[in-house]
């Protein structure tokens, strides 16, 4: 890497990831060198077996202002070919990702949020989708995925007049998972990590394609399709040492197959 690269990466033990969105001068906005950029870590993270959790934050002044308008005016979006906006909106990881905010989760910043899996936020930070109050639209999943995680009308308030809310008020609705100081959201993130860590790691990406479908199927598509993702949990290994480790009343090594 070097000084000038948009996307940072970085290990945190031997199971998780760091990406660090690093363009202080435009308020972390993107543009399409940092999409290519965030979709290549991404591609990373999903291609190292050791991998287990990712941790996607921003500096301690902001997340991310969302697209860079000034790129954005001369053609330069924010969005790539496989992941789509932001390089991942559209195909987020298969992993677990956490989102680590700080400062400002304004527009697509806060798609970002909705793209992640679980949200860790300074009790300082503030959210919003403003592009109605500038003539624009959020198409970076914030207007479907919104309404899926705090309650209708509340979402419409925000998509309608462009406010930004404290992430206080977010933890209240159930979109950030857990509050912290200021200063404090990545590691509050890297200790919700920890907890994910501790879950067997096949089990964990199966229950979480499960719970991404859990809008799309119907009761009678999940019964069936649910078997997919789980099927290779119910064979593997691990499930043999979950078992083991329970009736020896001890920790469980998983092994990921």
């Amino acid at each position: 890497m070097s000084a000038d690269d948009p996307i940072r990466t970085e290990h945190h033990g031997d199971h998780v990831l760091i990406i660090r969105i690093d363009r202080p001068r435009r308020r972390n906005a993107f543009d399409g060198a940092t999409a290519h950029a965030l979709e290549a870590a991404i591609d990373a993270y999903e291609n190292d077996d050791r991998l287990r959790c990712a941790v996607l934050t921003g500096s301690d002044v902001v997340f991310s202002a969302g697209q860079d308008l000034i790129a954005a005016a001369r053609g330069d979006l924010a969005t790539t070919g496989r992941r789509g906006g932001f390089g991942i909106m559209a195909r987020p990881p298969d992993k677990p990702i956490i989102a680590a905010v700080e400062g400002h989760a304004l527009a697509g910043g806060l798609e970002l949020c909705l793209a992640c899996d679980l949200v860790v936020s300074s009790r300082t930070a503030t959210m919003g989708l403003p592009e109605a109050a500038k003539s624009l639209v959020a198409l970076g999943g914030g207007l479907f995925r919104l309404p899926r995680r705090i309650p209708y009308h509340l979402a419409m308030e925000l998509a309608l007049t462009g406010k930004a809310w404290p992430a206080t008020r977010f933890a209240e609705l159930g979109l950030v998972n857990r509050l912290t100081e200021p200063g404090q959201a990545l590691a509050g993130a890297l200790e919700l990590a920890e907890e994910v860590l501790a879950a067997a790691p096949l089990a964990v990406r199966a229950s979480k394609q499960i719970v991404r479908h859990a809008y799309d199927w119907s009761d009678e598509e999940a019964w069936k399709k649910q078997r997919d993702p789980a099927g290779p949990v119910l064979a593997s290994e691990d499930l043999q040492e979950g078992l083991r480790a329970f009736a020896e009343k001890r920790p469980a090594v998983w092994k990921g197959r």
